[in-house]
């Protein structure tokens, strides 16, 4: 018995039937097939891309040869899809329909990031310099929204490296992550005690010995300012800080010595007033360095740009009352 021999393939054998490799097609290419299908003419889908019609037929054929089907039949009364063409050019759809979306989201992602600020501080830096300088951003940039996130400086890196602020500010003597960094400004803490207390009425000045022998009100664990208190003790070689009670904010430690619970240690500009009224006594010790460096801290390898960078520009130069940053 004869075998019926197979149909004849209806696509036009353009090219040849060896296995070719594919090449990813460019996507003008494939806008160019869409509107093919879509306007029934490669003349006016030349013209709609703005193309020349030799153009558009050239790199209708090297998308063609790219895929190895033959996609398009040219007739005298238009241009029709094989069905090759068809199964392809929905594909092409979906893949311009997801560009599309994909550019759309970028777009607001970069709008957000022009008129939104994210902003991680230590509690100092906070309550006594971030206001100034997020009244001088505004001030350039009314359109801005800013959002504040106050904690202890251990915690700023973490927020700024899990992308939920964009910089952060701290004033801890050291890093627990490798994070970029630069200098804003320098603070100084100074150990205070109420009126009443021994060490506001001594003439001699306080070693460093007794400042780390005498339990103090301090600022909890993990903030800048113990921090910085308890390196400045070990390079002047003492122990760290003895805490007498331990509380979780500035202005909870400031209230405190001011009701004579006992001497702390507090950033200059935390007490500056409370010393110039009377409240506070300001206790000169001698062989410590309590000078501190403010800095902004943002992930390695990430350049600071567009609000972030304006704010830390801000820092560096605008913050009255504070020591110049060194470069």
């Amino acid at each position: 018995m004869t075998e019926t021999p197979p149909p004849p393939d209806p696509t036009p054998a353009r090219f040849p039937t060896a296995a070719v490799p594919l090449r990813t097609p460019d996507l003008e290419s494939l806008r160019l097939l869409v509107l093919v299908a879509d306007l029934g003419s490669l003349g006016r889908a030349a013209e709609r891309l703005r193309i020349s019609q030799p153009s558009a037929s050239r790199r209708l054929s090297t998308l063609e040869r790219g895929l190895g089907l033959v996609l398009v039949d040219r007739t005298r009364r238009g241009s029709r899809l094989t069905l090759a063409g068809q199964l392809v050019a929905g594909h092409a759809r979906r893949v311009l329909d997801e560009l599309d979306e994909l550019l759309a989201g970028a777009e607001k992602l970069r709008t957000r990031r022009e008129t939104e600020l994210r902003v991680a501080a230590s509690l100092t830096i906070a309550e006594y310099l971030l206001p100034v300088w997020i009244s001088t951003l505004r001030g350039r940039r009314p359109e801005l929204y800013i959002g504040l996130q106050v904690t202890n400086s251990e915690h700023v890196p973490e927020l700024v490296e899990s992308g939920e602020a964009d910089v952060g500010f701290i004033e801890g003597p050291h890093l627990a992550r490798v994070m970029s960094t630069r200098q804003v400004a320098e603070d100084r803490l100074v150990v205070v005690a109420d009126p009443g207390h021994p060490w506001a009425r001594r003439r001699e000045l306080l070693s460093a010995r007794e400042l780390s022998r005498t339990p103090l009100v301090l600022r909890e664990s993990g903030s800048g300012t113990r921090q910085t208190l308890d390196r400045a003790l070990h390079l002047a070689g003492c122990d760290r800080a003895r805490p007498l009670v331990e509380l979780g904010s500035t202005a909870a430690v400031r209230g405190a010595v001011i009701a004579g619970t006992g001497p702390s240690v507090l950033s200059e500009l935390a007490v500056r007033g409370d010393i110039a009224e009377g409240r506070l006594v300001a206790v000169e010790v001698a062989g410590v360095d309590l000078t501190r460096e403010l800095r902004a801290v943002w992930p390695t390898g990430r350049r600071l740009v567009g609000p972030a960078a304006e704010l830390v520009a801000v820092a560096r130069g605008a913050a009255p009352g504070r020591r110049a940053a060194r470069p």
